[in-house]
Parts: structure tokens; sequence; C-alpha cells
């Protein structure tokens, strides 16, 4: 357990931290709940962000033993994961929609569509497993609970930001975060296939 938590390395928490904070989108997520909330659904911050930690770090490590279960490895994964990254970078650069997510109408907006597909969505999920391979573990954990807590507070003061963000501002971090998403998903893709062409 100590060695565990010994292992933290800034620059491995950074790195896990911004691409998580990238894919997840809290940002770009904000007007989808801002108009949710005008339609008079109901969008609970606190359970919002203890379930996407729950889906998180339960997916981060119950994922690999799926990809076992299969005959998988996480190099595979995170090859296959990175083109999804790389699919979701051009759609924040170019403004384009590649992946449609369903919208169910409902007084309680928190779980779906916030959650998920939102929060704790298909390109979230493969980025923990993809990560997982560059990353140590401990790093990863506390760049989770890091971005839950800013879910939390961009959540919770959702109605104050829209006063601040303008949809400009909300497009530029979208195409700075795509830019950050489209280099990391190259990174990713060369590290792992020159792993399972050395094997």
């Amino acid at each position: 357990m100590l060695e565990y938590f010994s292992s933290f390395d800034l620059t491995q928490f950074f790195g896990a931290f911004v691409v998580l904070f990238a894919i997840i989108d809290i940002i770009g997520t904000l007007p989808i709940v801002i108009n949710l909330q005008h339609d008079g659904c109901l969008v609970n911050a606190g359970k919002a962000s203890w379930i996407s930690c729950l889906l998180f770090i339960s997916f981060m490590y119950m994922g690999n033993a799926f990809l076992e279960l299969f005959g998988l490895d996480i190099f595979s994964f995170a090859i296959a994961g990175s083109i999804i990254i790389f699919i979701v970078a051009m759609e924040m650069i170019l403004d384009i929609h590649i992946f449609h997510q369903s919208e169910e109408a409902g007084k309680d907006a928190t779980f779906t569509p916030v959650v998920f597909p939102l929060i704790a969505g298909a390109g979230s999920f493969t980025t923990l497993l993809s990560i997982r391979s560059q990353y140590n573990d401990f790093n990863i954990v506390l760049a989770i609970l890091v971005n839950v807590v800013i879910i939390y507070f961009t959540l919770k003061m959702s109605t104050k930001l829209e006063k601040f963000l303008s949809p400009g501002v909300i497009c530029i971090f979208q195409k700075a975060f795509g830019i950050i998403l489209l280099s990391i998903s190259v990174k990713l893709f060369t590290a792992n296939l020159n792993i399972l062409m050395g094997s």
C-alpha cells in the first residue's frame, strides 16, 4: 500500500489530468447542462460527481479484466483507444459530429445524459485504459479525483458560469483541447505500436 502511494509522479499526474480533462470536456458539456436546466431538468452536481468517479475507477480496474476475458492486451486496446481519441479531437477542432448520442427526456437528467454518456462515455472509458499503458495507477486515480472535483464545481456553478463563459470562449476551449488530444492520440498510437511490433 505504501508503495502504491509513493509512486506519485508530477509529470505523470499532470499528463493523465490533462488527457482526462480534455476528453471529459466538462467546459464543452456546460452549454448542454445549462439547456437541460432551462428545460426544467434536474442536474444534481454531487450525485453526478460521485457516480462519475465510481464509473471511472471501476472501469479503470475491471476494464482490464474485461480485456483479458476476450484475450486482448492493453497495448492493442490503447491503439484502438488512440484512434477514438483522434476522432474525438477532430470533432472538437473541426466542429463536426461523428459520434451521435441519444437524447432522453426526463425530469432528472443527472445520470442520463449528463453522467452517461456526456461525462463518463465511451471516449473517457477508452482513454482510461489507454493511458494505463503509459502512467502509474496512483497518478491516474489522483487525476480522476481532481477531475471529479472540477466536474462538481462546474456543475454546481453552472448558472453563474453561464454569465461569464460566452459561446466564443467555450469554442476556444474546445479547439485548444482538441489540438492537445490530437497530439496525445498520435503519441499513444506510435508508442504502443512500437511495443507490439517489438514483441
